[in-house]
């Protein structure tokens, strides 16, 4: 009923974001071949868990542009997903100075600046936490709870949206979708704050590996992920997007953000490839390497 229902611009607009989406994923799949030939295999599963965020966002947009009645499992695939990645991205971090004794070792003197975005920005009296074992602990905690969670929040949505207690894109107060949204952007932010803090700690020591673009991709996909869908939906859910007939408001709305994050995904894959697929030296033993601007640097 969809394809029969578009015009014929619709059908090339359809069919052209299909085919980046096929494009994206068969650029995935070469680099995930050459990860797994070139990447010794500490990394290996971690970079591509990373690489395969957008490709996946992509993929899961493209089936709810088509399959319209999908859009709960979609979006929630999607959500899963991205999860578990934010995890993987941090485990990373840890990964590429070395691994977490490595770091400890490396990193022995210094201390943590948990004064930082999303959660704790403005908060500049906030004391600096010394870098140990039990800080790193709570770290990799803050992002697995998010990999936990979101999973366990999703499948209850889920069982209550078979029910027809939940209804997508419904604020109300009396509803579970907006308590169960509030719970879930907790936290999202508590996630990203423990990525922000590893992350400020440790960019210039792998400024070398391109870490800050590598960065700067995955708050990308946060952004469109996650923001950008957030404002598109509530502006469906005010009229201020207009139906278009047949579309409702919402729907039409839902199709904006499939279809722009196809487009964005497709970039942000492109773009990984060429950061990805790089061969990096290994760091300096930790003996050898200053910590930030203005650290002591230790003699051997």
């Amino acid at each position: 009923s969809l394809s029969t229902g578009l015009d014929l611009p619709g059908r090339f607009l359809f069919a052209t974001l299909t085919l980046m989406t096929l494009i994206a994923i068969l650029v995935f799949i070469e680099e995930a071949v050459y990860i797994y030939r070139k990447i010794p295999s500490s990394k290996r599963s971690i970079i591509i868990w990373i690489n395969a965020a957008a490709p996946v966002i992509s993929t899961t947009s493209c089936i709810g542009m088509w399959v319209p009645r999908s859009i709960m499992f979609t979006e929630f695939t999607a959500g899963i997903f991205f999860a578990i990645v934010i995890h993987k991205f941090l485990m990373m971090l840890i990964k590429e100075c070395g691994g977490q004794k490595v770091l400890l070792r490396r990193f022995e003197n210094g201390r943590f600046t948990i004064s930082t975005g999303p959660c704790c920005c403005c908060c500049l009296c906030l004391p600096r936490v010394p870098i140990t074992r039990q800080a790193l602990f709570w770290l990799k905690l803050g992002t697995f709870q998010f990999a936990v969670f979101r999973p366990v929040l999703i499948f209850l949505s889920i069982v209550l949206w078979t029910n027809g207690n939940y209804v997508l894109y419904n604020s109300s107060p009396k509803g579970p979708e907006l308590w169960i949204n509030c719970f879930v952007g907790a936290l999202t932010l508590l996630a990203l704050w423990a990525v922000g803090i590893m992350f400020r700690k440790v960019r210039i020591l792998l400024k070398c590996k391109n870490i800050i673009p590598k960065f700067a991709l995955y708050q990308f996909i946060v952004i469109l992920n996650h923001l950008q869908t957030t404002i598109i939906n509530i502006l469906a859910t005010q009229k201020i997007i207009p139906c278009a007939p047949p579309l409702s408001s919402t729907a039409r709305g839902s199709y904006i953000v499939q279809q722009l994050l196809i487009m964005e995904m497709f970039l942000i894959t492109v773009i990984s490839r060429a950061f990805y697929r790089r061969k990096y030296h290994d760091l300096e033993p930790p003996e050898c390497v200053a910590e930030e601007p203005g650290d002591k640097n230790q003699t051997p």
